[in-house]
């Protein structure tokens, strides 16, 4: 993904363990200057963030970037809320099924695309207890196969 200009500064691995991921978009983000400099040094997090929808628009919420180191005055809260940039259409897309079918928007990953800085976001229904124990024993025989495979492969 890097060489088509796309620079990855932080993944939410656990979205995909919590969560069924049904469909992938991409946002702008509204930031700050300092914000922009704190995510080129990779001090953001996305491990408890999420999106909702106020007023027509898209907001992210709990993403932790850590403040800018030279940045005194100019640094702002690192857990405000902070506003998508996407499509009207979209936005309200995204509302109606949040709101009829128990669906979440939960961020994957911040990267850059160029000098700017996106997010992709999903649209996610969350996993029972059963289903990450299912998705957890399919890992470990994929891991138990690929083991074998290469034991067989040095011989």
């Amino acid at each position: 993904m890097e060489a088509s200009g796309v620079k990855i500064m932080a993944k939410n691995r656990e979205a995909y363990h919590e969560y069924f991921v049904e469909e992938k978009m991409e946002a702008g983000i509204e930031l700050t200057g300092t914000e922009v400099k704190s995510i080129r040094q990779g001090t953001l997090s996305l491990k408890d963030a999420w999106c909702a929808v106020k007023d027509g628009e898209l907001w992210l919420r709990q993403m932790h970037i850590s403040p800018y180191e030279k940045g005194n005055i100019f640094n702002k809260d690192p857990l405000r809320p902070r506003r998508l940039l996407m499509h009207k259409r979209e936005i309200t897309r995204l509302f109606g099924k949040v709101k009829q079918d128990g669906y979440a928007i939960i961020p994957l990953s911040v990267y850059f695309r160029g000098p700017r800085v996106k997010v992709e976001i999903a649209l996610c229904k969350g996993k029972k207890l059963y289903d990450k124990r299912e998705d957890a024993a399919r890992k470990d025989a994929r891991r138990q196969i690929d083991r074998t495979m290469k034991e067989r492969n040095q011989r």
